[in-house]
């Protein structure tokens, strides 16, 4: 029998069965197909849907009628094998989308970094020629208002949809992010910028004790052995530090504490609430201005700030402004970053960014106002910054 193929479409002919086969006494000899009763046939073929099939080979009968009288066993006269691309392309789309991921999130975490480390070396150069913390970080925290307020009215940013009750769970985690910043500005204008970083990196051991004691949670053994590095490290640091200050190291430990209950009063109140990071972050730079503003005006007030401005003014000179308002802008633009960044990855992932970002803030601040480092003194940072990844990987 002689058929055609067309290459571009394969179609397998029907017999009917009405044909007749005259070599009754032989019927398996002259079976096109291996009887279903054949004890060999183990094999169960499956054939899945999930990849497409294509005709890989077909023998006419001319051939098998060769195959037969040979004494050789045909076992397929049409064999369909599934197409085996190497990746779908919904699989190549989804490796696309996670390098873009990727590539946002190292991004995301390279600025934050970068503008920490500005911020930090302004801060210190603002903290040095007019030493009123009160008042710079009030205007850190007016910058960042300002700059939301006008992407929200000129719609660069699109404003949060925000009701009383945001606003009430908010305002707990504005308090304590109040306080943590102003205690870290204080703790920044008497000490070196490395020795506020090497105590903030104790934070995780507040962590851990605050949530044990107060909040009654309990953590597997590694977390509490990851202390020991992180409030080791931090005290050799501390009693090494050539330029040790009280108020500086409890401004750094108050900071640690208040910034503790800001995380947790963050993850209570905002359940359920659907706002951007970005966004987030602006209202609670508004709210804690609203709380920071009378205090400041209390503590330091505008006649210290005035003397103070102009015998900056005097000493720095214009460039004192320049230094005030990077610092302030700076400041707004890490903390977006850093939220923006928050929205992207994991909390064990974030507090690994942030250990590295305190290692780059101290490196950095040490190289640029020529810090003067005891061997003793590194070891003990070094010490501290393990431990607070050891507890990063820990909690995991």
């Amino acid at each position: 029998m002689i058929f055609s193929l067309k290459q571009s479409n394969v179609t397998i002919p029907v017999f009917s069965s009405k044909i007749i086969d005259h070599r009754r006494n032989h019927p398996e000899q002259f079976s096109v197909l291996p009887p279903l009763s054949n004890p060999k046939a183990s094999k169960i073929s499956i054939v899945s849907n999930s990849k497409p099939l294509h005709v890989s080979s077909i023998q006419t009968f001319r051939s098998l009628r060769t195959l037969l009288y040979a004494g050789q066993s045909p076992k397929s006269s049409v064999a369909c094998n599934a197409y085996e691309a190497d990746r779908s392309d919904a699989e190549v789309v989804g490796d696309k989308i996670e390098a873009a991921r990727r590539v946002k999130i190292g991004v995301y975490f390279a600025t934050w970094w970068f503008l920490n480390v500005i911020f930090n070396i302004y801060n210190k150069k603002v903290l040095n020629a007019f030493p009123y913390p009160w008042l710079t970080s009030t205007l850190s925290l007016a910058a960042g208002s300002a700059i939301m307020l006008i992407s929200w009215a000129t719609k660069v940013a699109e404003a949060p949809n925000t009701d009383l009750d945001f606003w009430k769970s908010l305002f707990p985690v504005a308090l304590a992010h109040t306080i943590g910043h102003v205690a870290a500005t204080v703790s920044m204008s008497k000490v070196a910028v490395s020795f506020t970083h090497i105590i903030k990196s104790g934070e995780p051991a507040f962590s851990v004790l605050v949530s044990r004691f107060i909040l009654g949670e309990t953590f597997p053994l590694p977390v509490y052995l990851s202390l020991i590095p992180i409030i080791g490290g931090c005290g050799l640091s501390a009693l090494t530090e050539l330029n040790f200050n009280m108020t500086g190291f409890m401004g750094a430990m108050i900071s640690n504490l208040a910034f503790v209950f800001r995380n947790i009063f963050s993850k209570r109140g905002m359940k359920g609430k659907s706002v951007s990071g970005m966004n987030y972050y602006a209202c609670l730079s508004l709210l804690s201005l609203l709380i920071l503003t009378p205090f400041a005006i209390a503590v330091e007030g505008p006649k210290m700030w005035a003397a103070g401005w102009q015998n900056a003014i005097s000493e720095i000179g214009p460039n004192f402004i320049w230094w005030v308002a990077a610092q302030s802008i700076f400041y707004h633009l890490y903390n977006q970053v850093s939220y923006m960044s928050l929205d992207e990855i994991s909390p064990l992932t974030f507090s690994v960014g942030n250990t590295m970002k305190r290692i780059s803030v101290i490196v950095s601040s040490i190289i640029i106002f020529h810090t003067p480092v005891q061997p003793v003194n590194a070891l003990g940072a070094a010490i501290a910054i393990l431990g607070t990844f050891l507890y990063s990987q820990a909690k995991q």
